[in-house]
């Protein structure tokens, strides 16, 4: 049997989201930031905490999917939402569509951005760029 999903619930996602999340897949392991005490964290305590607990971050906020932080790249997966307005009714919306087209099994080592519209998945962390130096041999 496979691992449940662990997601981390940024604080800029309301608790009524994260309550739909968890009724809507109660498999999952759904902890929010205001629960463990990190309403007022940085995204680098946030990031810390996920990676500790290998939970997908799920967030409006796109330093998440920045690759220039290094506590980015140890993130399990990344569940962006670029929706607007960002209403619960927005978010909920998002989510369905989330949990409709997005296997659970695509979420790790992902980044998956949820637009209005539509959804991309794309492997995370990101595939290193070539440094276009040439080895020794």
């Amino acid at each position: 049997m496979p691992e449940p999903v662990v997601i981390l619930v940024d604080q800029n996602i309301s608790r009524h989201a994260s309550d739909w999340l968890a009724a809507a897949r109660p498999s999952w392991r759904i902890h929010h930031t205001f629960d463990l005490g990190l309403s007022r964290s940085t995204d680098a305590e946030v990031a810390a905490w996920a990676t500790y607990n290998g939970a997908v971050v799920l967030t409006f906020d796109e330093d998440f999917a920045d690759q220039r932080p290094d506590f980015g790249l140890q993130l399990r997966g990344i569940i962006r939402l670029r929706v607007w307005p960002t209403t619960d009714e927005e978010v909920v919306r998002a989510l369905g569509r989330l949990l409709a087209e997005v296997a659970d099994s695509q979420l790790t080592g992902s980044l998956v951005i949820v637009g209005r519209t539509s959804i991309r998945v794309r492997p995370w962390p990101p595939p290193a760029e070539p440094s276009g130096e040439v080895g020794a041999d």
